[in-house]
């Protein structure tokens, strides 16, 4: 890209005009996709990664200054500082929820006095993803909410609600009913 081109598209970017942002992803899309790409290692993260930060940046009038450096390089380094900060929650997240996995798992009791029952569950539990279980133990043992459980886990409520509905959907498929003969 010229200097005359690059300096067009930085105006219309600073303006805020729609053309700038979309001129912006067209010059520098493919470049900022690969930084995202090789921090995060994988294309749909990138791909949000680089979407987010763009927009985010759009709608702050004032997060580019020309006297600073170039807006590629700009957009490069908040795209890997992005991308940085995404793996870092990611592993901060696994790790957190393995913990309290691990904990939640051998932590409590149900209360089901029929020990055969209560070994089937302890069973079931143990094949669920951890993220899963983590949520059902939080739910059913702790007695969280589902706003508590997403808080201390530091996930977002709606996945909150996915897990706990998937775990619960896991365990009556391997739980079935069993008819109790008189």
């Amino acid at each position: 890209m010229g200097e005359h081109e690059d300096e067009a598209l930085v105006g219309d970017f600073i303006a805020r005009r729609n053309e700038g942002l979309e001129a912006v992803y067209e010059a520098y899309g493919t470049a900022l996709f690969s930084v995202a790409r090789h921090v995060l290692g994988d294309d749909d993260d990138a791909q949000d990664c680089v979407h987010d930060v763009l927009l985010r940046l759009w709608q702050r009038p004032d997060s580019y200054q020309r006297g600073r450096g170039s807006l590629r390089a700009y957009l490069m380094v908040c795209i890997r500082n992005e991308a940085v900060t995404r793996l870092r929650d990611a592993t901060r997240h696994r790790k957190i929820e393995t913990q309290v996995a691990a904990s939640e798992t051998t932590a409590y009791e149900f209360e089901i006095r029929d020990v055969v029952e209560s070994e089937r569950l302890k069973r079931a539990l143990a094949v669920l993803p951890p993220d899963q279980r983590s949520a059902l133990a939080l739910a059913y043992a702790r007695q969280l909410s589902h706003r508590e459980i997403s808080a201390r886990l530091g996930v977002p409520l709606g996945t909150i609600k996915s897990r706990i509905s998937l775990g619960l959907r896991r365990l009556q498929t391997m739980l079935p009913r069993q008819e109790v003969s008189v």
